[in-house]
């Protein structure tokens, strides 16, 4: 029996089978000091310690420089911004162009090496570059071209004042948005092993390029907002409130003058897409930093699954809320600015709207952090550069719209005069912040949750140890019929363990507690609701799952095309000042808006997950 198993190839082989054999069904033995180490085995931990310290200076060189390009283009941004002497938008455009074909240069070296070296086997991290992330991101893409070639209509319109960098700029960005799309398709997930160091540049710099283009997109869309919010403010009757406009067209006449018009205001309703997708491939590009040089560990990522049975009421729910979210936006649009009283009417019509939408959602997000909690099933806490990058995402964007709320509950509670449709917006505030508290536990907590099917699997097999090139213990083989099992089960084992297998049958109830309580499982029965056992929990969390990402889906489109009430209501500005407020909103409300899209995001993963 123990010959069709595996026996030991020499006598130090035999001496630590005999060891394995008298203390049980334990872990592997550890190998003998004195024994000659073969050039397979790891090296010693001082060399890998010393091996690990020119990685980390590249890494950190890398970075520095990203940020010394990051904070150049930054102060170029504000110089422009603040009108500053001698700093004009042609070499603010110079300078992003600059960026992006150098990053060109790089992804054409990077793309033609991996083609050279295609037949050659590379790492993957299965976490990263996921299929519904690379769709979005192509999505965003397209639009983000479009506007590119409304953008050089603009620049043909008014050729006659306007500098051929304005024209340039939108031939550059669209070459480098179709490269960069097809470059994150094909290495997204790659871990680079070779020329690290040069990489490390390549990519950090392609990393801080997106972000200063997406901050370059933040600041057009965020002046073009600023402008008609000065002028809803007179309608308001916030006369007090200084109103001089930062106008940017230019001081020529565009032929023809109708198809111009049409043009300027398409663009600005394309540059939420364009937002979106520059940082999200800032984050595919960062994730693809952080796995140059990674050791990846032996667990595998699961493929995600889309499954539409059984999430009926989570869809009808969470469609009504995306219909009901598209007609208070229509006539909030239509109304504000209008007129006194149509503007406070649009504003309390939105507030009810976003109070409803948002206690449903907290009601939700906490009915799936009560489902967890209850089945206690134990998280995966394995590291990964991906995973890492989206929970730290939900929590660093929510502090945008965080921000805005606590300014929001501050000037309610401090002002000397309260419109009434004010009152509306403490409730509203309060309930932003308590939402996402919620949502990012319920998203978090899924992401790292030990998938089913694994831990099912596990607890079938009752696999308790792994010892490769190392046969059974004899305490294992006192129930018959154990190398018969063994056998077949080995040959859908992971090639970790294609080694022999230690099993647990008949080896005593003590084993078989230890077992349970390795696995963090318990000898009694589960403890979920008896309508909530089997497949009936996981068809309440994806419905919780779809209903959430329609509602996060709903909730990005007000901001993000031009619904603000924090602009509106006045009585921020009132009680902070407006420069000041206008400063926070400016700062804060980009990130707001990115949450919104990550969180669907992340929730649509979670979906696939469960």
């Amino acid at each position: 029996m123990l010959e069709g198993l595996g026996s030991p190839a020499s006598p130090q082989a035999a001496a630590s089978t005999s060891v394995a054999g008298s203390s049980g069904p334990a872990a592997c033995p550890p190998p003998s000091p004195s024994a000659p180490r073969s050039p397979e085995s790891p090296i010693p931990q001082r060399g890998g310690v010393r091996a690990s310290v020119p990685q980390k200076l590249a890494e950190t060189l890398s970075s520095q420089y990203g940020l010394i390009v990051f904070v150049a283009g930054l102060l170029l941004l504000l110089a422009w911004a603040v009108h500053a002497a001698g700093v004009g938008k042609s070499d603010l455009l110079c300078f992003l162009t600059a960026l992006m074909l150098l990053q060109l240069l790089w992804m054409l070296w990077y793309v033609g090496r991996s083609s050279a070296h295609r037949r050659l086997f590379r790492l993957k991290d299965t976490h990263a570059g996921a299929g519904w992330l690379r769709g979005s991101i192509t999505l965003f893409a397209f639009i983000t071209i479009i506007l590119g070639c409304l953008k050089i209509g603009y620049f043909i319109g008014f050729s006659e004042c306007l500098s051929a960098t304005e024209g340039v700029f939108p031939v550059t960005h669209a070459v480098h948005t179709l490269l960069q799309v097809y470059f994150l398709w094909g290495h997204a997930k790659d871990i680079i092993q070779s020329f690290k160091t040069l990489e490390r540049f390549g990519v950090i710099h392609s990393v801080f390029t997106n972000l200063l283009l997406w901050a370059n997109g933040v600041l057009n869309e965020s002046k073009h907002q600023l402008n008609e919010h000065k002028e809803r403010l007179i309608t308001l009757g916030f006369g007090n409130i200084t109103t001089v406009l930062d106008d940017h067209t230019p001081q020529c006449n565009c032929t023809p003058p109708t198809l111009c018009t049409a043009i300027s205001h398409g663009i600005y309703y394309l540059y939420p897409f364009n937002i979106e997708y520059q940082i999200l491939a800032s984050t595919m590009l960062y994730v693809l930093w952080k796995n140059i040089g990674r050791k990846v560990d032996s667990h595998q990522h699961q493929k995600m699954q889309f499954k539409s049975d059984g999430v009926t009421v989570g869809a009808v729910l969470g469609l009504t809320a995306l219909a009901a979210t598209i007609a208070v936006v229509v006539v909030y649009l239509i109304h504000i600015g209008r007129s006194k009283t149509k503007s406070e009417s649009a504003l309390i019509m939105f507030y009810l709207y976003a109070i409803t939408l948002l206690m449903l959602m907290g009601a939700a997000g906490l009915a799936g952090i009560r489902i967890h909690r209850i089945e206690e099933k134990s998280l995966d806490e394995s590291k990964n550069p991906a995973r890492k990058l989206d929970s730290d995402l939900l929590v660093g964007t929510a502090s945008g719209s965080w921000l805005i709320s606590w300014g929001s509950i501050l000037a309610i509670l401090c002002a000397k005069d309260h419109p009434h449709y004010t009152w509306y917006n403490l409730p509203y505030s309060i309930l932003v912040i308590v939402e996402k508290y919620i949502q990012n536990l319920f998203i978090i907590e899924s992401i790292h949750r030990e998938p089913e099917k694994l831990s099912e699997d596990v607890r079938t097999l009752r696999v308790v140890t792994v010892c490769n090139g190392k046969p059974l213990a004899s305490s294992c083989l006192k129930s018959g019929g154990v190398a018969g099992d063994v056998a077949p089960r080995g040959r859908d084992l992971p090639p970790a363990a294609k080694g022999n297998v230690c099993m647990r049958e008949g080896c005593g109830k003590e084993e078989e507690k230890q077992e349970e309580s390795s696995w963090g499982g318990s000898p009694s029965p589960v403890r979920l609701p008896r309508f909530l056992q089997g497949n009936a929990k996981r068809k309440v969390l994806r419905n919780i799952a779809a209903f959430l990402f329609l509602c996060n889906i709903s909730l990005w489109i007000p901001p993000a095309f031009g619904c603000r009430p924090e602009y509106d209501n006045g009585l921020e500005e009132i009680v902070f000042g407006f420069e000041p407020w206008i400063i926070v909103v400016n700062l804060a409300m980009p990130f707001s808006i990115f949450y919104r899209m990550h969180a669907a995001a992340s929730l649509f993963e979670v979906y696939c997950n469960i």
